[in-house]
């Protein structure tokens, strides 16, 4: 054997490229099926999620539309009479009632100022927690999931027994203050001091879901932008504006929007607090659609007010999914 037959290695014949060659490569059949059930299977999956959606919130819509377009009270509820047909004329009553218009603006004020109070503390919180120690860090997050946790109406009567006239701590408290008497001082005499102390209950419980998303959105800021930031002289409150504010801007839009929806729609705070009967410088759109189906026996306001109340907040959630996809285009 010849050095040149030992050296020489063997090169397998070149793949014909199809496209090359003006053949095409055709799916086989078993392929096609495995891709069409691969399309399915997520679907099946979701299918009994999506169900429950459509029974537990879907069937409440439907009926609440239906509702809103009829003339349903106490008879056709008992069935005594048939539910009729009356058009916009619920609706018509309802924009043309000056108290709602009372209720809508206080309702919305309220929400508003209670959005306010929640970032701005939460995002304070947010901020210390970074700069603590962590035995600190670690009491802090336990009483905030210890508050989060709380039932709603376990926190009404702690609130209730500190804001009382007689036993209240609050009074006792600011009675110790040099020149302050507020022996005997009742907050619920007017519906300002009242709507103050339910918001603070409202703030108070919507805080530490803020605090705890804004803490894990912080650990995402790159400490190498906000080194530079102070190397570039910028103080903390640069920092926090040209660094730390635009990175989380998206979890803030979503954290503002969430505590809109849930401001708005607050009832068992105001409920409880009043002992069940709100009065009207009280009133909410939850309430005031309540007291309206419920008090007054006339469902189908009742079901109109509500559904304002939801067109109200699809408003707020079409504001919110503009802002995001502003978000995404600027990323």
């Amino acid at each position: 054997m010849s050095a040149a037959e030992t050296t020489t290695a063997k090169v397998p014949p070149a793949r014909r490229d199809p496209q090359q060659s003006g053949e095409s490569e055709k799916p086989n059949g078993p392929g096609r099926k495995r891709g069409v059930g691969q399309a399915v299977v997520p679907w099946a999956l979701l299918a009994p999620c999506l169900i429950a959606l459509a029974v537990v919130l879907g069937y409440p819509l439907v009926r609440l539309v239906t509702l809103s377009f009829q003339k349903f009270g106490q008879p056709q509820l008992w069935g005594f009479k048939s539910p009729e047909s009356v058009g916009f004329d619920n609706f018509t009553n309802v924009l043309s009632d000056n108290e709602f218009w009372t209720v809508v603006v206080r309702t919305v004020l309220f929400a508003f100022t209670a959005v306010v109070l929640t970032m701005v503390l939460g995002m304070l919180i947010a901020l210390l927690l970074q700069r603590v120690s962590g035995w600190v860090k670690t009491l802090v997050n336990i009483a905030l999931i210890a508050s989060w946790g709380m039932p709603v109406v376990v926190a009404i009567t702690i609130f209730k027994w500190m804001f009382d006239s007689d036993f209240g701590v609050l009074n006792w408290l600011l009675s110790r203050l040099p020149g302050v008497d507020m022996d005997g001082h009742n907050w619920f005499a007017s519906g300002t001091q009242g709507l103050a102390v339910i918001m603070l209950l409202v703030v108070w419980g919507a805080v530490p879901f803020v605090v705890i998303t804004l803490s894990a959105g912080l650990t995402q800021v790159p400490k190498e932008l906000e080194e530079a930031a102070r190397l570039d002289g910028a103080g903390a409150w640069g920092v926090f504006r040209h660094v730390t504010l635009p990175i989380l801007k998206p979890i803030i839009v979503m954290l503002a929007t969430l505590s809109v929806i849930w401001d708005m729609g607050v009832f068992p705070q105001v409920f409880v607090m009043r002992g069940g009967h709100p009065e009207p410088e009280f009133q909410l759109l939850t309430t005031y659609s309540y007291d309206k189906a419920f008090v007054v026996n006339d469902y189908s306001q009742g079901s109109a007010i509500a559904l304002l109340t939801v067109l109200l907040l699809l408003g707020v959630i079409a504001v919110y999914m503009r802002q995001m996809l502003k978000i995404g285009e600027v990323e």
